[in-house]
């Protein structure tokens, strides 16, 4: 390391102590070296943007100092050629500024407190790299329910080394909050790393308002205990809420400064909320009492730092459609629209159900109420061959998870949905004769 990224890192580092409270306690030491490279070749471009003559950046350009493009590529987009350029390894300023807007429309309880502007990634999964970037070495245990997204372990254990301490997710027909606080207690680490995944992915389960609450107040305790803990919250399928007696906030908005002990690292962005999964655009965004601007933005520089030594930055042309949709006066009431098509089929499986209740003798539903998932629990027979059972006689597709199925109703028609549950039932019923 050279001594001017040297004192860029040192300068970071003590930009995160400067506050009252344990955020540098939390960083991985790949987490402690990282720098956003503010003095080179980004910083110089920066410096000579208005230049006569700008013989800075890694672009191209026509001889009027329009970007280069080839028409045949813009006309299958109707884009301006602005596009087609570089963004900021922090994203594009002004899409920053309207995520973080629709951070506080959609979570009243952050109103007055203290967070970064959202930083973009690559969508959610490289959201969550960087984040294991910034906080995970390896051997660090991580705390997650035994009902998880699958490129969890892809991204946590195979790639950073971490460890994983597993909870049962549901406990009679609710969310066990009390597995949670006891594996954390049962932890013995000097930092608590707990991941939280709601709506979750596969079950597709939201905590209801006197769960949430409680998982607060435990937390809480925990940390004027002393202990440290790292909130990572996948906030992927947010907004997608079916009953009214959910939490309809991040959690985010209860961690983001309930202690000086407790940092909150929230990851979320468009690619489920606003259905745009090939778009690869996502955030990261970080909380902590008792943080100051310039702690913040260290948080920010540094996970700039990582975006910039993994994927440079991010595209260009998704981010730029993305604020020219929120800044849209149709938005609104699309979204609206979506969300009801996906309303419509969770109403259809919760009607299956209540007019079948003969196929609770074959499978067992799960707790879910949001997102675009739920689970089913097999009876009698294991979920793998039921799943090659699906697919080879009745032409139909699931997920097996841990012994489960996950059935995206997300994916499948209203009109198919009728179809789907009974070949369920009918092909439990086959291999159980045998």
């Amino acid at each position: 390391m050279t001594e001017v990224n040297r004192e860029l890192t040192e300068n970071l580092n003590n930009d995160i102590r400067s506050a009252p409270n344990s955020a540098f306690s939390f960083f991985s030491e790949r987490g402690k070296r990282i720098y956003f490279p503010f003095k080179g070749i980004l910083g110089q471009s920066a410096e000579a943007k208005n230049s006569k003559i700008n013989a800075t950046i890694g672009t191209a350009s026509e001889e009027d100092g329009s970007p280069l493009t080839l028409e045949c590529i813009e006309k299958l987009i109707n884009v301006s050629p602005d596009f087609f350029l570089y963004t900021p390894s922090f994203g594009l300023p002004r899409l920053r500024e309207l995520w973080k807007e629709q951070i506080l429309k959609k979570n009243p309880l952050l109103e007055g407190k203290n967070f970064s502007i959202p930083v973009v990634t690559s969508a959610l999964t490289h959201g969550l790299n960087i984040c294991a970037y910034l906080f995970v070495n390896e051997n660090d245990e991580i705390i997650i329910s035994d009902l998880n997204w699958d490129n969890y372990e892809l991204i946590f254990r195979t790639a950073f080394g971490a460890k994983f301490t597993y909870y049962e997710t549901f406990k009679n027909n609710a969310y066990n909050t009390d597995g949670l606080i006891q594996a954390i207690r049962n932890s013995s680490s000097a930092k608590k790393i707990v991941l939280l995944n709601f709506p979750n992915n596969p079950a597709g389960y939201s905590l209801s308002k006197a769960e949430a609450l409680k998982i607060k107040e435990e937390f809480l305790k925990l940390a004027e205990e002393g202990h440290n803990i790292l909130v990572i919250i996948d906030d992927a399928y947010f907004g997608l809420f079916y009953e009214d007696d959910i939490f309809k906030e991040s959690l985010f908005s209860l961690f983001a400064d309930l202690h000086k002990n407790i940092l909150a690292v929230k990851i979320d962005g468009p690619t489920k909320e606003d259905y745009v999964w090939s778009f690869r655009i996502g955030f990261i965004t970080f909380a902590i009492k008792d943080s100051n601007e310039k702690q913040l933005k260290a948080f920010e520089a540094k996970a700039a730092g990582a975006v910039r030594a993994t994927v440079s930055n991010c595209s260009g042309i998704a981010q730029s459609m993305l604020i020219k949709a929120y800044q849209s006066s149709d938005y609104e009431k699309e979204k609206n629209e979506k969300f009801n098509i996906l309303f419509e089929r969770y109403k259809k499986v919760i009607d299956i159900f209540r007019k079948n209740p003969d196929y609770l003798n074959n499978f067992q539903p799960m707790p879910f109420n949001s997102g675009y998932f739920m689970c089913v629990k097999p009876i009698g027979v294991d979920a793998e061959p039921l799943r090659e059972e699906l697919l080879s006689k009745y032409n139909t597709g699931v997920i097996v998870l841990s012994g489960f199925m996950r059935i995206a109703f997300s994916s499948v028609p209203l009109n198919q949905l009728d179809e789907l549950f009974s070949n369920i039932n009918q092909a439990i019923k086959n291999l159980k004769k045998g």
